[in-house]
């Protein structure tokens, strides 16, 4: 989704905006425990002082606070020895974090749950408002800033940035540093092709908070996304396609208007959809599933996967 291209000074400001904390990283050879594998990588430390370490919340594998001993390592995972003591874990029924650093947050987020409020003032819980308490709880001094937006009612992966030169940073360059994003959907009626490309000009009324597609250029956004069929469902009640979307561009609701614009909208989508009264599940049958990116300030890649929720997956398992 876009070439690895920058311009070197905005890139070495954030870089130089976020070397703050000095963390141990090592990466994982072959496969061990963690405490093992701590021992013969840190030496001249007990095992008291590791222990130590992991009841402090001090020791992250791929990102995530670990503090069991015998959590198993496959080659190829990072670890991560934060050089801050106390951290703290993010327990919420709506969110789970899946990765974190000094600078980013990725997080799993469940249906229902904004991503920042739609009025300024609001008082409703959005993954904004719960990682924001979640970092000041570690700092008052800390923050966090969005980078990208899901709807409402569709589920998946997000990334966060932790300083507001990292987020100009990201959301400037972010078609370029965004490597993958691939959802998954349920769509009524089942498609013509097994997969295929859908290419049109979005244009956007911020009035009426719709987006509007045209087969041919008129001026708006162009627009690409390439489809895949996973599974169908021909049933008395129901005809349905489980169908994976890989987004060659980021426009707003994207998806959503491309499956409607060729007669299949995602299931459940009241706005550009019919909202289907008779659905066999009660929300937006849409899920950010993957989500893979250049980390602007190690310029590694970072790939996150979630899995297809199963209410979905359920629904196209046959006998």
């Amino acid at each position: 989704m876009g070439t690895y291209h920058f311009d070197p000074r905005p890139l070495s400001q954030v870089c130089t905006t976020m070397k703050q904390k000095q963390n141990t990283i090592i990466k994982v050879e072959e496969a061990s425990e963690l405490l093992a594998f701590l021992l013969q990588h840190l030496q001249g430390k007990s095992r008291t002082s590791i222990k130590s370490l992991l009841a402090h919340r001090q020791v992250l594998v791929n990102g995530v606070i670990q503090t069991r001993h015998d959590t198993a390592l496959k080659k190829g995972d990072t670890i991560t020895l934060s050089a801050a003591k106390g951290n703290i874990e993010l327990h919420h029924p709506k969110l789970k974090i899946v990765y974190e650093d000094e600078n980013l947050i990725v997080v799993e987020k469940k249906r229902g749950l904004l991503t920042v409020a739609a009025h300024p003032g609001s008082a409703e819980m959005t993954v904004f408002s719960i990682l924001k308490t979640y970092v000041r709880k570690q700092n008052p001094r800390n923050g966090v800033y969005v980078v990208h937006r899901l709807d409402r009612e569709t589920s998946g992966l997000l990334v966060f940035a932790k300083t507001p030169e990292l987020q100009e940073y990201m959301r400037t360059y972010w078609r370029e540093l965004v490597t993958k994003r691939t959802y998954v959907a349920i769509v009524e009626g089942i498609l013509d092709k097994k997969e295929g490309q859908i290419k049109s000009w979005f244009t956007e009324d911020k009035r009426n908070a719709m987006v509007y597609s045209s087969p041919v250029d008129d001026g708006g956004d162009l627009a690409i996304t390439d489809y895949k069929v996973l599974s169908t469902l021909n049933a008395n009640l129901s005809t349905l396609s489980l169908v994976e979307l890989n987004l060659e561009t980021g426009r707003t609701n994207q998806i959503r208007v491309h499956m409607t614009s060729i007669g299949h909208p995602v299931l459940g989508d009241r706005k550009y959809g019919h909202g289907n009264e008779t659905s066999p599940i009660d929300r937006l049958c849409l899920h950010a599933r993957v989500l893979e990116f250049i980390n602007p300030v190690t310029e590694k890649k970072l790939h996150f996967e979630t899995p297809v929720p199963k209410e979905f997956t359920k629904l196209f398992q046959h006998d």
